[in-house]
């Protein structure tokens, strides 16, 4: 680091000195926060082990030399790496709770947090819901909030990756849900019984959904994640066009799916457009997902099968 970072003396001035190094360094934004003072006061926090909001409130405090080189050491490490906040501090917020993250899961940052904080109303009766699916789970965030907020519901946790159930295990710890959470291995709906009660009331997903010429101009940050987690086929539909097909089969009566589909939702409009897809609106932004219910995806049955089948 140059010399005149002997002169910031307070976490402000780390803030504001990250702040401006990352902006010079022209690093990518997305994955927690969008813009440079916000990620430079995340990693400041974390390097001197206080509370994102406790270290605003102690700005003006000063630091030790040896606290100074701690929060430095980091964001170099956040420059040199391109290594996104959530891997370097190995946790994230997400629906207003906190959870474990590695290089085996993609960070949480879907707009899925909203609809699950208001127990997937109005789409479904919070007090009817009884049984959840989170398919492609990682690191188990959309499930797991879901299991906090509703807190007499069932939730089953759904991954191919069994590095990635691990971290969903080590959150499902973290946050004591003892049997009401289930973690199972499963490529998409192959390893999970049909024929389980009566259905799932919601079954909710944030898998793959990237296509091929998107991979390849993803910013570097991008790389860090699981390619598992983000590539699918040429149109990134290969995977929610699968689950589309299937889901009924896993659907209580009354059930609805929701997935998440990011850029691929155009695609997705274009290639089914007699699907009458209802998209999703948050108050905090994001788009890109849509929910269906189960007498919808049954009536569709033999377009999603015929999509599938072009792949």
């Amino acid at each position: 680091m140059p010399a005149d970072t002997d002169a910031l003396t307070t976490i402000d001035d780390l803030v504001r000195w990250g702040a401006s190094r990352f902006a010079a360094a022209g690093l990518y934004f997305g994955h927690g926060t969008d813009n440079a003072r916000d990620e430079a006061h995340w990693l400041v926090a974390h390097a001197l082990h206080l509370p994102f909001e406790l270290a605003a409130e102690y700005g003006g405090c000063h630091v030790t030399a040896t606290e100074r080189d701690a929060v430095l050491a980091l964001l170099a490490r956040r420059i040199d790496e391109r290594r996104p906040v959530a891997y370097l501090t190995g946790s994230i917020r997400f629906a207003g709770l906190d959870f474990d993250v590695d290089e085996a899961v993609m960070i949480p940052r879907s707009p899925l947090a909203e609809l699950i904080e208001q127990g997937f109303a109005p789409w479904a009766d919070p007090e009817r819901v009884r049984r959840v699916l989170d398919l492609c789970c990682g690191s188990g965030c959309l499930g797991i909030a879901a299991a906090v907020y509703l807190p007499d519901t069932a939730v089953d946790l759904a991954d191919i990756s069994p590095a990635a159930l691990a971290v969903a295990r080590r959150n499902w710890r973290r946050h004591g849900l003892g049997e009401r959470v289930r973690v199972l291995e499963s490529d998409l709906f192959a390893g999970i019984g049909s024929d389980d009660d009566d259905g799932y009331d919601v079954i909710i997903s944030n898998p793959p959904y990237v296509s091929a010429a998107e991979m390849e101009t993803l910013p570097a940050e991008y790389r860090h994640e699981p390619g598992l987690a983000l590539a699918a086929g040429e149109t990134g539909l290969d995977l929610v066009l699968r689950i589309l097909r299937d889901a009924p089969d896993y659907l209580a009566d009354d059930g609805i799916l929701v997935v998440e589909v990011g850029n691929s939702a155009a695609a997705l409009a274009a290639l089914l457009p007699e699907v009458a897809f209802t998209w999703l609106e948050f108050e905090r932004g994001g788009e890109g997902a849509f929910t269906l219910d189960s007498d919808t995806l049954a009536a569709h049955h033999d377009q999603f099968a015929e999509a599938v089948a072009a792949l």
